[in-house]
């Protein structure tokens, strides 16, 4: 009797103990079924659309002068006492306002960011040996710094701010009143066509060169 039960287990026991019966259901395991949590949804054509809209979005909100043009609009008026210059002192501080913030705004494109062994965020001024620490205290690696190195999309980020941040101020009434007080109506189309035209173009640039930079008054990013 027990030497019956034996014959009928052992079949059994040898599929248990068989390495190729294990790696078959563990390749079945990995790769997943139908069923599978791990296999991911396919994405409609409405949901990548949308996906690449953000996306662009967030990349406008990244470059465009939004620090610079609060300043502006608010030393703007004083400096062009309403838009009436009523001297040249007036416009010449207009002029060098404009001129500080468009600056401000083409450096401000070649800061980028770090985390230190802390955690802590540390920021520096991309050149083109590396990045340039601000904070003296700290330090970072030859390898790691030259990962900052300036490139041509810099360059091209900044020009395209202080292109932007140009147009702002074109649509400005103050600055368009202290120097353009009595423009013609040529003047006035070039006025609002011109300042679209260049904030058009630049954001479609934007999206198509977008910038990994982290810089002073950027989003960070989880890493």
């Amino acid at each position: 009797m027990a030497l019956a039960i034996q014959e009928q287990l052992q079949p059994l026991l040898e599929a248990v103990n068989d390495p190729d019966t294990e790696d078959k259901s563990t390749e079945t395991t990995s790769q997943g079924g139908p069923d599978s949590p791990e296999q991911k949804k396919r994405k409609t054509p409405k949901q990548k659309v949308m996906r690449k809209t953000f996306k662009g979005t967030a990349i406008l909100t990244k470059f465009l002068p939004t620090g610079a043009v609060l300043t502006f609009q608010l030393l703007s008026p004083i400096l062009t006492h309403q838009g009436k210059c009523n001297t040249h002192v007036s416009q010449y501080l207009t002029i060098t306002l404009i001129a500080l913030c468009s600056i401000s705004c083409f450096l401000l494109c070649f800061t980028d960011s770090f985390k230190d062994e802390r955690g802590k965020v540390r920021y520096g001024m991309a050149t083109f040996g590396g990045l340039f620490v601000m904070d003296e205290t700290v330090s970072i690696s030859a390898e790691e710094s030259a990962k900052y190195k300036i490139k041509f999309v810099d360059f091209l980020h900044g020009f395209m701010t202080m292109f932007v941040f140009a147009s702002v101020a074109l649509f400005d009434q103050n600055v368009v009143k202290c120097f353009f007080s009595n423009p013609s109506d040529e003047v006035k189309d070039l006025l609002v066509v011109v300042p679209i035209g260049i904030s058009v173009v630049c954001c479609v640039l934007f999206v198509c060169f977008p910038s990994k930079r982290h810089g002073i008054g950027f989003p960070l990013s989880r890493n």
